[in-house]
């Protein structure tokens, strides 16, 4: 059985992720801010800690052995110019903390456990549309964040693919839940679809099947690749 930790898994792209997860037969510990339920863990990113405690409750729970990270929490606010300083680098910093640094921090215990175990192991890692084609004037820290994501699993993936390490993005442009309905009805709301060829905004259920695909079948020889979602409208 594959032993799988995932990130914001409470909601949205996360728990359609859970599900299609254990639809495949894995064990899945999801991760959620605050939760209470059995399989999920408590953990509030914005506290540097948390995601060391995490993982030491993760590796508790699975009797020491996790086989595949999934990186999907994610922080998605307004930080407008116009704000005050302070309140500009506040928001900067938090969305770092949360989208980027806590992955990173969970990558690299991931990595260490399985390099001292000599075993394979795989992570995904959810980034976004805007960490290639960046986003809106108030989110410069949200595609920046999302951009690091994906530089982190490129050199993940070349670093530790001799090791049976294998990393993979997954790079969804507006999706259906509420963090994508506030961002849609900021810019416009429905007049934004016209942006896309598909004519609509992806299903949670479908990107979490690449997210399971990712965790569970893809290719070796696939590790570094990042896998677009956005209705073709970003195209590379």
């Amino acid at each position: 059985m594959t032993r799988i930790l995932l990130t914001g898994a409470s909601r949205g792209i996360g728990a359609a992720a859970k599900t299609a997860l254990a639809e495949r037969g894995a064990k899945v510990i999801g991760q959620a801010t605050h939760s209470a339920a059995d399989d999920m863990v408590a953990a509030d990113f914005a506290e540097p800690p948390a995601p060391q405690q995490l993982w030491e409750d993760a590796l508790a729970q699975y009797g020491g052995e996790v086989d595949v990270l999934v990186n999907n929490a994610g922080l998605f606010q307004a930080n407008p110019l116009s704000g005050s300083d302070i309140a500009w680098l506040d928001g900067w910093e938090d969305t770092m903390r949360i989208n980027l640094t806590a992955s990173a921090q969970l990558s690299r215990f991931a990595v260490k456990h399985w390099l001292e175990r000599r075993v394979s192991g795989r992570i995904v890692h959810v980034a976004s549309r805007a960490g290639h084609r960046g986003d809106s004037p108030d989110h410069w820290h949200y595609a920046a964040s999302k951009g690091g994501m994906l530089a982190m699993h490129k050199t993940i993936a070349r670093a530790y693919a001799k090791d049976g390490i294998f990393s993979f993005a997954i790079t969804p442009g507006f999706t259906d839940t509420a963090m994508a309905d506030d961002y849609l009805e900021s810019r416009g709301g429905a007049g934004l679809l016209a942006d896309i060829p598909l004519g609509r905004v992806a299903e949670p259920e479908e990107i979490a099947k690449m997210i399971a695909w990712c965790a569970l079948d893809a290719p070796p020889s696939m590790t570094g690749a990042t896998l677009d979602a956005n209705g073709a409208s970003y195209v590379r």
